[in-house]
């Protein structure tokens, strides 16, 4: 089953591009909450992982798994698979 995969993002953040594009890649659904106005969803994010404070910020069912640089090394330790089900 796959897993729920959420990603906080800003426009024109370069890292959030990478981030989407290595999920995209698996092909991989996510859900993208554009948090560059701020908001409701960037207090959510605020509430989910305190000591966020750069985008994107990746969540793997419910699980904080950090950012794009985060992600990538999930990738290259052959972790990343797993934790989306594939």
């Amino acid at each position: 089953m796959a897993a729920k995969v959420e990603i906080y993002t800003k426009m024109f953040c370069g890292y959030c591009f990478r981030a989407k594009r290595l999920l995209d890649s698996k092909g991989v659904e996510y859900s993208e909450y554009d948090i560059t106005l701020g908001g409701e969803k960037a207090a959510e994010m605020r509430e989910r992982k305190p000591d966020a404070r750069t985008v994107p910020q990746v969540f793997i069912d419910d699980v904080a798994i950090g950012g794009s640089d985060d992600l990538a090394a999930l990738e290259r330790e052959g972790k990343l698979d797993e934790l989306l089900g594939l």
